[in-house]
């Protein structure tokens, strides 16, 4: 979950993208602006990364922690 504009969102972003090209796992980006029900459930809380419909993390990418969860 991300929102345009916002530096974290951008960093984290990257961070995904790169994690899951080494791993081969598809990944998207949702701006939570483009709908009031993910604006009003992660606010200024972003980034959030969620995986299988259940939060993983917010604010910052935590490498090691992400790849286990992806490979697991």
């Amino acid at each position: 979950m991300t929102r345009a504009g916002c530096p974290s969102c951008s960093t984290a972003e990257a961070d995904v993208a790169r994690i899951c090209a080494d791993l081969d796992v598809d990944w998207r980006a949702v701006d939570v602006d483009t709908d009031p029900e993910l604006r009003a459930e992660y606010g200024d809380r972003v980034p959030v990364i969620v995986i299988d419909g259940a939060e993983h993390g917010y604010w910052r990418v935590e490498e090691d922690r992400l790849r286990a969860a992806l490979t697991r």
